[in-house]
């Protein structure tokens, strides 16, 4: 991969933002549109398109290879955990100090990250990625929800465990990884449906953001100094943690730079859906997130050119 075919690849994906962002501005989707295209994604395209980039022959290098990008994206996001946390801790808004915390450390892996994985990559690039998206759930629906419940609302955690477990995408990697180790081949006629199915992931994924950047109200007030923090830490330092991080336990290749751009996607969209489910203030969530994927067409060009990829 040429640092022009990454740059190609995010203009490609931003055009399908702006159909997206087009779509809203004329009216054509409305919130009850988007809530269920979102949910299809979701529930249905997403697992679709995991499942069918485990459907490959076995290998011990590979499986060996996927177990330990899964270490070191774990420990990546311990490292984000504590910067984030010491960084923001003595921030007076409460409410901005537990946005900044949770946007900083989570990327848009789902949304961006796959589809961009497996524009660039194939279905090697969606069999590296999917390590990163099951280790953001694992976290975002623990640490992540856990950021935004007040101190006295006790965590229940085999709720938190249910909820990791039922995740389609969770369970979608669960039946990958048997299909993978047994070398399945899934009869023809279903093969072919995941197939058309997980094909309309990249196109509806772009769509669905641009239609939430299109709702984006900028206001200048908004900009201060824990949102830059967030969108530095975010866009430009923590990945290139994480590229060094995974680089020192022995990481190459296709698997490195897969981590690496997942690593490097702007601010997940579940930090505003967690904010007003705390009845909380969500435009700082909505400022930082549509600015981080703004920002990310040049910010992933410029991490991929200091990590030398």
């Amino acid at each position: 991969m040429t640092l022009s075919s990454l740059a190609s690849q995010i203009v490609l994906m931003f055009l399908l933002m702006l159909v997206g962002f087009s779509v809203n501005k004329l009216n054509f989707m409305h919130e009850q549109t988007s809530n269920d295209l979102t949910n299809i994604l979701l529930l249905i395209i997403g697992p679709c398109l995991i499942i069918k980039a485990f459907e490959q022959p076995f290998s011990l290098n590979r499986f060996h290879e996927f177990l330990f990008v899964g270490i070191g994206v774990i420990v990546t996001y311990i490292i984000q955990i504590v910067i984030s946390h010491f960084l923001f801790k003595f921030s007076s808004d409460v409410n901005l100090r537990k946005i900044a915390e949770y946007s900083s450390v989570y990327p848009n892996v789902g949304f961006l990250g796959i589809p961009l994985a497996g524009s660039l990559f194939g279905s090697d690039g969606i069999f590296f990625a999917v390590v990163s998206l099951a280790v953001f759930n694992i976290f975002n629906w623990s640490h992540g929800v856990a950021l935004f419940r007040e101190k006295q609302e006790k965590q229940n955690h085999l709720a938190t465990l249910k909820q990791i477990l039922i995740n389609p995408n969770i369970i979608a990697i669960i039946i990958g990884l048997i299909i993978f180790i047994f070398s399945f081949h899934l009869p023809g006629i279903l093969d072919q449906a995941i197939t058309y199915i997980g094909n309309a992931n990249t196109p509806l994924s772009m769509i669905i953001v641009g239609n939430s950047l299109a709702k984006l109200h900028f206001n200048r007030k908004a900009i201060n100094l824990p949102i830059i923090s967030c969108l530095i830490l975010r866009n430009l330092i923590f990945p290139v943690i994480s590229f060094f991080l995974l680089s020192f336990i022995g990481i190459r290749g296709t698997a490195l730079s897969v981590s690496l751009l997942l690593a490097a996607c702007p601010i997940a969209s579940l930090g505003v859906l967690f904010t007003l489910q705390a009845h909380r203030d969500a435009s700082p969530a909505i400022s930082l997130m549509s600015l981080s994927t703004v920002l990310s067409l040049i910010t992933i060009p410029i991490v991929f050119t200091i990590c030398g990829l």
